[in-house]
């Protein structure tokens, strides 16, 4: 794979300013199972090698299975997840495929029955996040590991 432009090198700033975002997401009411969800599928979707394999080992660590990780694809035919996962999941793909319909008034009745308006807000900054990283990670071809 040829090389190609450090981010983080040339314009620390900007990795300054997505960092925080982190913080932000880190220190907000997400659970680590939700946050690790949103930012696997997310990658899955826009087929980021890099954040795929950062947050597949993440999930690990925090005690993801493995069954899971692998049916994350295929999350609407399977009952390994929870309701408010589903939920979650939806709007992931909603949003990172906003160009196609972005979040249907549907996913967003459901989000609203079972999380409250804060978390759907942290929810969607999650998946605006995750978004930028894939987008960046890919056009630098970053490196895995």
């Amino acid at each position: 794979m040829e090389n190609r432009i450090d981010i983080q090198k040339l314009e620390p700033g900007a990795y300054k300013a997505m960092y925080a975002l982190e913080d932000f997401l880190r220190n907000s009411r997400l659970s680590k199972t939700h946050l690790e969800l949103i930012k696997i599928r997310a990658s899955q979707i826009n087929g980021c090698a890099f954040c795929l394999n950062m947050h597949t080992s993440d999930a690990l660590k925090q005690g993801e299975t493995m069954q899971r990780i692998f049916l994350l694809n295929a999350w609407k035919e399977t009952e390994l997840f929870t309701e408010e996962e589903k939920v979650i999941l939806a709007i992931t793909e909603e949003v990172t495929l906003i160009s196609q319909n972005g979040l249907s008034d549907k996913t967003y009745r459901e989000a609203v029955k079972l999380l409250d308006e804060n978390y759907i807000a942290q929810a969607i900054m999650a998946v605006v996040t995750i978004n930028a990283w894939n987008r960046m990670a890919i056009s630098t071809k970053k490196p895995i590991g």
